[in-house]
């Protein structure tokens, strides 16, 4: 096991990480920018380092700065958390030049999975099904018009390096694919260095369903069941369920054991996540994340298995927690996402938390980084915390969520949970009944106006 691990991240999973580092008995490091200097996971870790000014590019972007602190506090392992540097092929490389062990997969699969037309191409080769589309990268061209109409429209133009809904635009007619193709190709070369684009069948109504999977890089690989991820804006999701209201015990079985098979084959090591489009019982990959997942909590409430510190284990060396027969799906859990934003127009709201109460009581979780009189800086992204609810059928988590929504307290800033306190009460949402669209046309309606 290691002695001491670097959390190369901040805010609620940072401190996620702290906490099961902890319950290992491995000694921390946390690492800050200056605007993060009294965040939670600096006051609760057994040493800290500042690795720079506000800026990620300067802080959390910095390779020089993080491996500077472990070298200054002697750590043996560094977390990535999510976002940042999770994803980043050369950091995990560089950290194993130095030593040091990266808590996540191997860089190859890192970067095999980061470039979304390779990554289609090996779930395809692994068995794994795909949405119809382009076998590489697209032009406006006429062979990008010739593959959108075998496709059929619309179709999908995406960042072949993207993630995260950007680089991504949608051409419903011939007529738009030029323009399509153009737009995604100038915001993925701005968001991500590379212009490269490719297309898919877009289809009308599909949930996203993700499988989570964890690996021991030698062979062995479980699946631990899908989260439902459907009810998004502007691609971001904002509440996951799991299991899905839709997804069959027997659908479950066939795609987790597709998905597990693949990373049996790749000898893939650590968690890992397979996202789907799923549209008339049929499931589509789309994309895999080679990290820990902002709504990795609904599979530990209802699998009672700690992702994080598994992760922490397999890269240690360790087994799987368990056999694949062994896992058994109780009940039902929920995830909302509570940002530091205009519940209606979603414009940012930074700034100081003058009143702050979680709910709590039987099956409530909350991850936060938040306390009162703590100030959510403008650099970052804007979550104030994930609640988690839990219940032994859906009907009780949706109950339950009702009530800690409006038990939880956020004053000072302005925040999503106006929104979140609607859609448990939307007669869609109850009866499970929504796809990746309806949380936009649901907003677009103006069911927030005046609230």
């Amino acid at each position: 096991m290691f002695d001491k691990i670097l959390i190369a991240n901040r805010g609620e999973i940072a401190l996620r990480v702290l906490r099961a580092c902890k319950e290992l008995g491995i000694a921390t490091v946390a690492v800050h920018s200056t605007a993060d200097a009294d965040a939670m996971h600096v006051r609760l870790a057994d040493e800290s380092v500042c690795i720079g000014p506000p800026p990620s590019k300067d802080s959390y972007l910095n390779i020089p700065s993080l491996l500077a602190a472990c070298e200054i506090t002697g750590a043996d392992a560094v977390h990535p958390g999510y976002g940042f540097l999770s994803e980043n092929a050369r950091f995990a490389e560089i950290l194993a030049d130095h030593n040091l062990q990266f808590i996540g997969p191997k860089a190859e699969h890192i970067r095999l999975m980061g470039d979304k037309i390779e990554a289609k191409k090996t779930a395809k080769r692994l068995g794994i099904p795909v949405v119809p589309g382009s076998d590489g990268a697209v032009g406006p061209d006429d062979d990008a018009m010739t593959i959108a109409k075998e496709i059929g429209f619309p179709v999908l133009v995406k960042a072949a390096a993207g993630g995260g809904g950007r680089g991504m635009k949608v051409a419903h007619t011939a007529e738009d694919l030029s323009m399509a193709i153009s737009t995604a190709g100038n915001e993925a070369k701005a968001a991500f260095g590379d212009a490269s684009v490719y297309l898919e069948k877009y289809l009308q109504k599909p949930r996203h369903i993700e499988i989570q999977i964890l690996g021991d890089g030698r062979g062995g690989a479980i699946h631990l069941g899908e989260r439902d991820c459907s009810l998004q804006r502007r691609h971001q999701k904002v509440w996951e369920e799991s299991p899905s209201p839709v997804i069959s015990a027997e659908a479950r079985a066939r795609i987790g054991g597709i998905c597990a098979k693949a990373m049996q084959d790749m000898n893939y090591v650590g968690v890992g996540t397979i996202e789907f489009l799923y549209e008339d019982g049929e499931f589509y990959f789309i994309e895999m994340n080679t990290r820990i997942q902002v709504e990795h909590p609904v599979t530990e409430m209802i699998t009672g298995i700690d992702l994080v510190l598994e992760q922490i284990r397999i890269a240690a060396g360790g087994d799987l927690p368990v056999a694949q027969d062994e896992i058994v799906l109780n009940g039902h859990a929920i995830e909302c996402r509570i940002n530091a934003e205009n519940p209606v127009n979603f414009r940012p709201s930074p700034g100081k938390i003058a009143r702050y109460h979680p709910p709590g009581g039987l099956g409530v979780r909350i991850d936060s980084a938040v306390f009162q009189g703590y100030t959510i800086p403008p650099y970052y992204d804007s979550l104030v915390g994930k609640l988690i609810v839990h219940g032994k059928t859906r009907g009780e988590c949706l109950m339950r969520l009702r009530r800690a929504l409006d038990e939880m307290v956020v004053d000072g800033i302005e925040t999503t949970l106006p929104l979140f306190r609607a859609l448990v009460r939307e007669p869609g949402i109850i009866d499970g009944d929504y796809h990746i669209h309806w949380l936009e046309q649901y907003l677009a309606g103006g069911a927030l106006e005046g609230r």
